[in-house]
């Protein structure tokens, strides 16, 4: 038996965004592994607890115990305290695929965190309008971290 299905669109989107942190880059890189880790928050400070197993290929998934979870990306490169790039599905449980790049840069004593996170798939509207919000949300709780532990 087949199913035929009304053809859907498949969209993109691109959201690059850029903060400065008060900190040096060893610190902003591991508030970076924090936050996409045990210290992740949703907006709203709903503990999202992670796991990164930070190394090339290595996983970023929610374990929910008892072997169930969602996988949202493998690390694609990772060289600390610079760069991190994570690609796979994320938050997206249909045929999508993103790609994150952290990209670290000194400016003075402070630290410049450029965000790009590119996704191609058949993106629903919502998770297209409303993940701008999330990433910001997400990079201010980097901010935070890192400048409590600076």
């Amino acid at each position: 038996m087949s199913t035929i299905a009304a053809e859907s669109a498949m969209s993109t989107f691109e959201i690059i965004k850029e903060i400065k942190i008060t900190a040096p880059p060893e610190i902003v890189f591991e508030s970076i592994l924090a936050q996409l880790g045990p210290d992740c928050e949703m907006p709203g400070g709903e503990p999202f607890p992670m796991r990164l197993e930070a190394w090339p290929g290595g996983r970023w998934y929610r374990d929910l115990g008892n072997q169930t979870g969602h996988n949202w990306g493998h690390v694609q490169v990772i060289k600390p305290p610079t760069l991190l790039e994570i690609c796979g599905p994320l938050f997206m449980s249909y045929a999508a695929v993103s790609h994150l790049q952290y990209r670290l840069t000194t400016d003075g004593k402070d630290t410049r965190l450029k965000f790009v996170h590119t996704a191609l798939g058949l993106i629903t509207p919502d998770h297209r309008d409303g993940v701008g919000e999330g990433w910001g949300y997400w990079l201010t709780k980097i901010r935070e971290i890192a400048e409590r532990r600076a």
